[in-house]
């Protein structure tokens, strides 16, 4: 099992922590972006610090660049980093895509194939670029098109690039392993890995690749926090959980409480959706379940994350995930992990 963590968005790189992973040996550290900073520029200052560990986009907002946009982007990381840049690309959600980067939310899952099969044409230079989809006309030929447009072929010669999608949806996990390298799932556990694997797997199978995930990366992120008083760790990630689970998204078009509805946490997910829609984020919080926060993250003292550790380095030899993401994750907690997996 591979192990990757993120960067916190909006308080600048902590480069030292980066460089304790890679002197400890983790494979990947990961930038994402919501409606302030974005993933690329961080990921940039990390591949140009450091000599072996990876960086990856977790994710980009397809909606704020074009397809052409990113595959500039992600090839020129490439070329600069010696191959160790990490492309995730998805969505986001209708309230940041609408009413950040004003632009359709659309079909997310077709935006995703056309976004992903367009970069991998450009990368790949077999001919000048042209594609005529539901979400991207190349070259445009829409009724204000000055008709000048013409198929080009990208003058910078790209190298390989993984995919990632973030999905957790059904749907989305399973178009992650039709037409991507790897998928970042958050709020995943152990005892629900087969609710990432099945889709996954499905979607593999669609695209006619092997029915295994040998070449598959499903790399979950995982909340991490250690400290000797087993509540206190609780409670510190429960108020990001309840953000998750009540508040990003409208009633009815949450993606991440839906997630937790079928990770076994109905009522829960309801309760935390209607305090939070109140804007009673603290009573949110506090109604985020221990066993919820026992299952998805690594809370508590030393011994207790090493023996929870077990249980995903079980998962790992099970072929059901390659990589396990560390979110909020301090230099001692990078030590104690890597300790117990590396």
């Amino acid at each position: 099992m591979r192990l990757g963590l993120t960067l916190g968005m909006g308080a600048g790189v902590d480069i030292a922590l980066v460089l304790e992973a890679e002197r400890l040996g983790y494979s990947s550290v990961w930038c994402g972006e919501s409606y302030g900073n974005d993933a690329v520029s961080p990921v940039a200052w990390v591949l140009a610090r450091t000599s072996r560990i990876k960086a990856g986009t977790g994710i980009m907002q397809m909606p704020a660049r074009t397809p052409a946009c990113a595959a500039s982007t992600a090839m020129t990381l490439q070329m600069l980093s010696g191959d160790r840049f990490l492309c995730g690309v998805g969505p986001s959600g209708p309230q940041v895509v609408e009413g950040w980067h004003g632009q359709p939310y659309g079909t997310p899952m077709t935006r995703t194939r056309e976004y992903i099969s367009i970069i991998r044409a450009i990368v790949a230079r077999e001919a000048p670029l042209e594609h005529q989809g539901e979400h991207y006309r190349i070259p445009y030929d829409g009724p204000d098109a000055t008709g000048l447009g013409k198929p080009l072929k990208s003058i910078l010669h790209g190298r390989p690039l993984r995919f990632y999608c973030a999905s957790i949806t059904p749907g989305g996990m399973r178009l992650a392993g039709e037409v991507a390298d790897g998928n970042l799932p958050i709020f995943m556990s152990p005892e629900g890995a087969d609710l990432v694997v099945k889709p996954t797997l499905e979607g593999m199978a669609k695209a006619g690749k092997p029915a295994d995930l040998s070449g598959f990366d499903i790399a979950p992120y995982t909340k991490i926090r250690l400290g000797d008083d087993l509540q206190a760790c609780r409670d510190a990630v429960k108020p990001e959980l309840a953000l998750y689970i009540g508040g990003m998204g409208a009633r009815g078009k949450n993606f991440y409480n839906d997630y937790v509805r079928r990770l076994g946490y109905p009522d829960a997910a309801a309760a935390i959706q209607d305090a939070y829609l109140a804007r009673r984020q603290r009573e949110a919080a506090a109604l985020v379940p221990d066993k919820l926060v026992d299952e998805i993250a690594l809370v508590g003292p030393a011994d207790r994350i090493r023996g929870r550790l077990q249980d995903w380095k079980a998962v790992a030899r099970d072929g059901k995930i390659g990589t396990l993401v560390l979110t909020g994750a301090t230099q001692a907690a990078l030590r104690v992990v890597a300790e117990a997996v590396l």
